[in-house]
């Protein structure tokens, strides 16, 4: 009795404190039973069953015995994760994805677990994962990830698997975050993970770079206002059309050349001709697009023509926009609209107005909107991500704080190439010498 009470005490106790562990320890168990044993009754309360054949039936009735029951999907595997179960399931004939979708919420009660999501495999098959507890709640990436060239793990989504961003899928992709949504966590994940790779980064910071320029040691080019901006962006669609160039040169279109060789981006380069790919990241777009002069219009057009091109023509020469911001709509003058069309990937934290959510969202996916103007504000790191399929999930970055963020880069800062299309945009390491009267008034300290 006193066992049985210290390992209630400790199960109670695990399950308040670590739900990670509770369910490692006794959740998984105890959910793979319940799940196997209340199968049949839930998916006929959920009608997910189908009536038998007729050829059962009349079986049935030719050897006078009961009727058959209405069947339901046949389990092919059930297997434990960390953080829930993913049940596999054999449709019936007359059976349609959809109807398990629309039934996730009912399995998730039946099932007493945190949260249920489908998609289907292949016909009729369908991957039904369940997960045992918030895992959103306290971000735990696991040890080992498929991490890949150009495909690095940035955040978890609410089904427990790993989000990752491919830039060889999905080379554009588009942020929007309010102040103290976890947007910069978000973009330091990236860096992070980006930093041991071989790729080089290039950043635009325009709020005098205190977001990018403390990891200036991995970074290959950096601009910290707009015109810098400008001129880094033309040198980036110049360099695009040299490794056009180059490509052209290396294409070989003979009759004796097979198909898999001839190349059409760099990826089709030998190894010793691939260029670096490039990663531009863009820490506020808003301030790209603003202008209260005629130069400084001038100076925009300039801008989002430069980025409009690259977002357009970057991909089969390795340059992969990532596009961060508050506010993104179409306000922000013409060409906003085109920049966002080529932004296939989507993520929206915490946004301050349903327009924004609607610029992310409301051409891919517009279910997503009405999720992405409902995530709560005690949860910075939340967010809602989409892609031009149609499909978003939920996401949450795990904290990364700017000090991590600044040893990873200083870590790998020699893998920083040195691009001479770029030189003239190398971020100075030196740091500035403060000078002797502070433009900016101080507080007080205290005694």
């Amino acid at each position: 009795m006193v066992a049985l009470v210290l390992v209630v005490a400790a199960a109670g106790l695990l399950w308040w404190r670590r739900p990670a562990w509770y369910w490692l320890t006794f959740g998984v168990v105890l959910a793979g039973l319940r799940v196997l044993v209340r199968c049949a009754s839930v998916m006929d309360a959920c009608g997910l069953t189908v009536s038998p054949s007729r050829w059962r039936l009349t079986l049935a009735r030719a050897t006078n015995r009961p009727l058959p029951r209405p069947r339901a999907p046949r389990i092919l595997r059930l297997r434990p994760t960390r953080t829930g179960l993913v049940l596999r399931l054999k449709l019936r004939p007359g059976q349609d994805v959809f109807d398990v979708a629309a039934s996730c919420d009912r399995l998730r009660h039946s099932f007493a677990m945190y949260g249920v999501t489908s998609r289907e495999l292949r016909s009729g098959v369908v991957e039904v994962r369940m997960t045992g507890y918030d895992v959103l709640k306290r971000v735990q990436m696991p040890i080992k990830v498929d991490t890949r060239p150009m495909r690095v793990p940035v955040a978890l989504r609410e089904d427990g698997a790993v989000h990752y961003r491919d830039y060889r899928a999905v080379p554009h992709a588009l942020t929007l975050g309010a102040t103290e949504s976890g947007k910069s966590v978000y973009q330091r994940n990236l860096v992070a993970a980006l930093a041991p790779q071989r790729v080089a980064l290039v950043g635009i910071d325009c709020k005098q770079g205190v977001e990018l320029f403390p990891l200036a040691r991995r970074f290959s080019a950096l601009a910290d206002n707009q015109d810098t901006a400008a001129e880094l962006l033309d040198a980036l669609v110049s360099h695009m059309q040299d490794v056009y160039q180059l490509i052209r040169a290396e294409q070989q279109i003979t009759a004796d050349v097979p198909d898999a060789e001839i190349a059409a981006d760099i990826w089709d380069l030998p190894e010793d001709l691939r260029p670096v790919p490039i990663v531009v990241l863009v820490d506020e777009v808003a301030e790209l697009a603003l202008f209260a002069t005629k130069e400084e219009e001038k100076r925009r057009d300039r801008i989002i023509t430069a980025l409009a091109r690259l977002a357009q023509l970057g991909r089969a020469a390795g340059i992969c926009l990532e596009i961060c911001g508050q506010r993104f709509g179409s306000e922000l003058g013409k060409g906003i609209t085109t920049l966002r069309a080529q932004l296939t990937g989507r993520t929206a934290h915490r946004v301050n107005d349903e327009s924004s959510a609607n610029m992310t969202f409301g051409d891919i996916a517009p279910d997503a909107v009405l999720a992405a103007i409902q995530l709560p504000t005690d949860m910075p790191g939340i967010a809602i991500t989409g892609d031009s399929t149609g499909g978003w999930a939920r996401i949450r970055a795990p904290h990364t704080s700017l000090r991590q963020a600044v040893n990873t880069c200083n870590r790998y800062a020699a893998l920083a190439p040195d691009l001479p299309a770029l030189a003239p945009f190398l971020p100075a390491l030196a740091i500035p010498t403060p000078v002797d009267a502070s433009a900016v008034e101080s507080i007080p300290a205290t005694a």
